[in-house]
């Protein structure tokens, strides 16, 4: 959900911008995780954060935010959460036991489409925004509190 709302926080921005066609791209694969990780949690009895309140509009400011910085911000802050979401993905996917199979299979397929959005945000000049390292670096930091606040609460 995340993700998602980041997106639609930098298409709100830079809706006609030439990085625009990569943002929507990379948005609805975040909308297709989405449901199915809901539907999953439904499945499986789980219930959802009580931060969602908080990751819906922390999200599209966060991407907003960015987006108002320029596109390389925005791609920038792109490469900064799917390196910590494919760092959880990964620790996710070692942990499920060779009984959750299936599992595992989503969150590698997830996994794999996060590392293809980094590449791809890295391809659009993410590097090159100003003030870059700190910046990455920060988003990603409040990326991993989020997550791990969202797995206690």
């Amino acid at each position: 959900m995340g993700a998602e709302r980041i997106y639609a926080g930098q298409l709100a921005v830079l809706g006609k911008s030439k990085s625009a066609e990569i943002i929507r791209r990379m948005a609805e694969q975040e909308t297709k995780h989405r449901k199915t990780f809901e539907d999953l949690m439904i499945a499986r009895k789980v219930r959802p954060t009580v931060l969602a309140p908080l990751w819906n509009v922390a999200g599209f400011a966060l991407g907003a935010g960015t987006a108002l910085l320029g596109e390389r911000a925005a791609m920038a802050c792109t490469v900064a959460v799917e390196e910590a979401i494919d760092r959880h993905y990964a620790a996710q996917a070692a942990y499920l036991g060779d009984d959750e199979e299936e599992l595992r299979d989503v969150v590698e397929e997830a996994r794999a489409d996060e590392v293809q959005h980094r590449e791809m945000a890295l391809e659009a000049g993410a590097e090159r925004a100003i003030g870059y390292e700190p910046m990455r670096v920060a988003i990603k930091t409040g990326a991993r509190l989020a997550i791990w606040l969202s797995e206690r609460f």
